[in-house]
């Protein structure tokens, strides 16, 4: 599982806040192709797939790694027997499975997805950019610390800003 588990975990630093307009009973939701449009990429880059499988009264969610065969997977339930105003019970089992993959998908790969008011609170995440998180190192082992917890993309964006303030943190040791 260690390839599917640093696979992952690489995904998930590069994952951003998946916001969408989408508009349910007063509140706002990423609906899939908005989800799929923002992992999609970051998947492949990752080497890493997803299926979601219609199962009885449930849907499998698996997501894998492509080399190596490696998966995790949940299984969540349908419920059953709901009805929802002015829907046929197709429409109804439509809108449930859509809901399901939603947010089971979102689960295994540690998404977020919609504003956290849970708790007493909206929560709010505050995003420091790379440049200002490697400006803030105070020695070299720090700087080494941070440009390594950066994702690819970033530390290859941020090498020359490292090279420079290691030049300069070396000169004031």
């Amino acid at each position: 599982m260690k390839n599917l588990f640093k696979a992952l975990a690489n995904f998930q630093q590069e994952v951003p806040v998946i916001h969408k307009g989408t508009k349910g009973y007063g509140y706002t939701y990423a609906d899939l192709p908005a989800i799929f449009a923002v992992i999609n990429p970051l998947l492949r880059s990752n080497g890493l797939g997803f299926t979601q499988l219609m199962e009885s009264k449930s849907i499998r969610t698996i997501v894998f790694h492509v080399e190596s065969g490696e998966r995790i997977e949940s299984v969540t339930d349908i419920p059953q027997n709901v009805t929802l105003a002015k829907m046929n019970e197709f429409q109804v089992l439509g809108s449930a499975t859509s809901y399901i993959r939603r947010y089971s998908l979102s689960s295994l790969l540690c998404l977020v997805t919609d504003k956290d008011t849970d708790a007493g609170g909206e929560q709010k995440q505050v995003i420091i950019i790379p440049s200002e998180k490697l400006k803030r190192c105070k020695n070299l082992k720090e700087l080494q610390s941070v440009y390594t917890g950066l994702t690819r993309t970033e530390q290859t964006q941020m090498e020359p800003l490292k090279n420079q303030l290691k030049t300069s943190l070396n000169g004031s040791q």
